[in-house]
């Protein structure tokens, strides 16, 4: 074997291992990429599925088949904090008045997720145990109005004053693919606000 077919050999080896690690490489970012474009999917179903309920739930703020039950609307809200409602409301449409709340846990509670900012967001009617939305929920921020559209201060000392609501809500995978977009929440993340929700069962004062 003469020097120039071994030079050959070792050229087509080389040669040959970078067309190895460049078909590696391209399948790595084609898992990437299928994986980010996946990821960012979910999370838009779980924005739309929180969003929708939690719209359907708001506007129904005061509501009650039976007038009655509720002779003062401005007296439905009972909690109106940052992070946490309490309201009344005619869940089943049948003239029954049900004490609904939503309010955000604490990131502790799943610690068992590699995303250290993702909470259960938690519903729970009348005295029910809650129900825990596990969505990769990261922000569940609520603003209140007055009838004037001003910003109205925490602690809110009188929900009676609260004309409309802001909704604000993120949402993040719980499982960042690399650690890359572990750091910037843009690449894994959508968020939502509600500037002025207004449900008219308040404002029938």
């Amino acid at each position: 074997m003469g020097a120039s077919t071994m030079l050959d050999m070792i050229g087509s080896f080389v040669v040959g291992g970078m067309l190895f690690l460049m078909a590696l490489r391209l399948n790595a970012s084609a898992v990437e990429e299928s994986s980010v474009y996946n990821g960012n999917l979910i999370l838009q179903q779980n924005m739309t599925t929180t969003v929708n309920l939690i719209e359907t739930d708001f506007r129904k703020i005061g509501y009650c088949r039976n007038w009655r039950m509720i002779p003062d609307p401005s007296q439905s809200i009972r909690i109106a904090d940052s992070n946490r409602l309490r309201f009344w409301t005619d869940l089943g449409n049948d003239g029954t008045l049900d004490s609904l709340t939503y309010y955000l846990g604490p990131a502790s509670e799943l610690n068992d997720t590699p995303n250290p900012r993702d909470r259960f967001l938690y519903r729970q009617e009348d005295a029910n145990p809650p129900e825990r939305m596990n969505l990769g929920i990261t922000q569940f921020q609520l603003r209140y109005r007055d009838a004037e559209d001003s910003i109205i201060a925490f602690p809110v000392t009188d929900p009676r004053e609260v004309n409309s609501l802001e909704l604000s809500i993120a949402i993040e995978s719980a499982a960042p693919m690399t650690q890359q977009y572990m750091n910037d929440t843009s690449q894994y993340q959508v968020f939502w606000r509600q500037i002025r929700l207004v449900t008219k069962n308040l404002r029938n004062r």
